[in-house]
């Protein structure tokens, strides 16, 4: 066995090349594990990922693995209080988290955009207050 560890990616080249070979799944799994050790693929996802193959999808990037980077919410009202026209692929940027994150986010937190503006969809009291007094 060898003491280099291939990563995700890496291991999804060598996939990419065995599906070429006509390599079956299974054996590209066993000559895996021969050569990296037991842990370093499961058969079940060899099988995955020649599936995509077979679908014409040879993407080998994370694209669901792993879980993703979490954020506080508070770094998201930040970003909105510099500056609340921001576009939430701008926000998903800032934050290195994906689109959909910040839009479940947005929506937890009671966010909604009018007019180019990110606003609480229900004012605050405090906020009722002000547009009251604004509007005196």
């Amino acid at each position: 066995m060898s003491a280099y560890e291939p990563n995700s990616r890496q291991l999804r080249e060598v996939l990419i090349f065995c599906f070429n070979m006509k390599k079956s799944a299974a054996e590209t799994r066993r000559m895996l594990s021969n050569t990296y050790g037991e842990t370093t693929i499961s058969e079940r996802t060899c099988r995955e990922w020649f599936q995509r193959f077979k679908n014409g999808d040879f993407d080998v990037e994370d694209q669901y693995g792993g879980r993703r980077k979490v954020f506080e919410d508070a770094k998201l009202e930040t970003l909105l209080d510099q500056d609340s026209c921001q576009m939430q692929q701008e926000l998903s940027g800032s934050l290195e988290v994906t689109q959909q994150a910040i839009s479940k986010r947005l929506e937890v937190m009671g966010m909604i955009q009018k007019q180019g503006n990110w606003v609480l969809y229900e004012l605050k009291p405090r906020e009722v207050e002000r547009r009251l007094f604004a509007c005196e």
